[in-house]
Protein backbone atom coordinates (compact mmCIF):
# COMPACT_ATOMS: atom_id res chain seq x y z
CA UNK A 1 0.00 0.00 0.00
CA UNK A 2 1.13 3.48 -0.78
CA UNK A 3 1.82 5.99 1.62
CA UNK A 4 -0.07 9.46 1.43
CA UNK A 5 1.64 12.29 0.11
CA UNK A 6 2.36 14.71 3.35
CA UNK A 7 0.21 17.60 3.20
CA UNK A 8 2.31 20.53 1.22
CA UNK A 9 2.80 23.76 3.80
CA UNK A 10 1.34 27.16 3.67
CA UNK A 11 2.88 29.34 5.66
CA UNK A 12 1.45 32.76 6.91
CA UNK A 13 2.71 35.93 5.29
CA UNK A 14 5.16 38.00 7.19
CA UNK A 15 2.45 40.84 7.67
CA UNK A 16 -0.77 38.02 8.64
CA UNK A 17 1.71 36.17 11.25
CA UNK A 18 2.58 39.47 13.18
CA UNK A 19 -1.13 40.07 12.99
CA UNK A 20 -2.12 37.01 14.47
CA UNK A 21 0.78 36.88 16.74
CA UNK A 22 -0.06 40.46 18.48
CA UNK A 23 -3.53 38.61 18.15
CA UNK A 24 -3.02 35.78 20.67
CA UNK A 25 -0.83 37.79 22.74
CA UNK A 26 -3.62 39.80 23.58
CA UNK A 27 -5.45 36.40 23.99
CA UNK A 28 -2.89 35.39 26.38
CA UNK A 29 -3.16 38.99 28.29
CA UNK A 30 -6.92 37.84 28.83
CA UNK A 31 -6.23 34.33 29.73
CA UNK A 32 -4.10 35.61 32.07
CA UNK A 33 -6.63 37.95 33.53
CA UNK A 34 -9.65 35.78 34.12
CA UNK A 35 -7.01 33.00 36.11
CA UNK A 36 -6.70 36.40 38.01
CA UNK A 37 -10.53 37.18 38.72
CA UNK A 38 -11.03 33.58 39.86
CA UNK A 39 -7.81 33.61 42.13
CA UNK A 40 -9.40 36.56 43.84
CA UNK A 41 -12.95 34.95 43.46
CA UNK A 42 -14.48 37.79 41.58
CA UNK A 43 -18.12 37.26 39.99
CA UNK A 44 -19.28 34.48 37.78
CA UNK A 45 -21.09 36.51 35.59
CA UNK A 46 -17.58 39.01 35.01
CA UNK A 47 -15.94 35.87 34.68
CA UNK A 48 -18.16 34.45 32.37
CA UNK A 49 -18.08 37.63 29.95
CA UNK A 50 -14.61 37.82 29.69
CA UNK A 51 -14.32 33.70 28.55
CA UNK A 52 -16.91 34.96 25.62
CA UNK A 53 -14.75 37.46 24.77
CA UNK A 54 -11.47 35.29 24.45
CA UNK A 55 -14.09 32.90 22.88
CA UNK A 56 -14.65 35.84 20.43
CA UNK A 57 -10.99 36.82 19.94
CA UNK A 58 -9.91 32.93 18.72
CA UNK A 59 -12.63 32.81 16.43
CA UNK A 60 -11.29 35.86 14.98
CA UNK A 61 -7.62 34.41 14.67
CA UNK A 62 -9.53 31.34 13.42
CA UNK A 63 -11.03 33.03 10.58
CA UNK A 64 -8.09 34.73 9.92
CA UNK A 65 -5.62 31.96 9.56
CA UNK A 66 -8.50 30.01 7.74
CA UNK A 67 -8.34 32.89 4.96
CA UNK A 68 -5.14 32.31 4.35
CA UNK A 69 -5.19 28.68 3.93
CA UNK A 70 -7.75 29.14 1.78
CA UNK A 71 -6.09 31.71 0.16
CA UNK A 72 -3.18 29.73 -0.55
CA UNK A 73 -4.35 26.37 -1.36
CA UNK A 74 -7.57 27.29 -3.72
CA UNK A 75 -5.22 29.71 -5.65
CA UNK A 76 -2.10 26.81 -5.99
CA UNK A 77 -2.30 25.24 -9.07
CA UNK A 78 -0.67 22.64 -8.38
CA UNK A 79 -2.80 21.54 -6.01
CA UNK A 80 -6.46 19.14 -6.65
CA UNK A 81 -9.24 21.60 -6.17
CA UNK A 82 -11.29 18.66 -4.74
CA UNK A 83 -8.31 17.52 -1.78
CA UNK A 84 -8.36 21.64 -0.51
CA UNK A 85 -11.96 21.60 -0.73
CA UNK A 86 -12.16 18.53 1.38
CA UNK A 87 -9.26 19.87 3.48
CA UNK A 88 -11.36 23.03 4.14
CA UNK A 89 -14.50 20.87 5.19
CA UNK A 90 -12.17 18.72 7.44
CA UNK A 91 -11.08 21.93 9.23
CA UNK A 92 -14.36 23.67 9.77
CA UNK A 93 -16.13 20.20 11.40
CA UNK A 94 -12.61 20.28 13.47
CA UNK A 95 -10.73 17.46 11.67
CA UNK A 96 -6.91 17.85 11.74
Amino acid sequence: MAEAEPAPIHPLSPQRRDDVLLRLRRIEGQVRGVQRMIDEGRDCREIFTQVTAIKSALTSVNSQVLQCYAHNCLGDPDEPTDRTIAELIELFQGGK
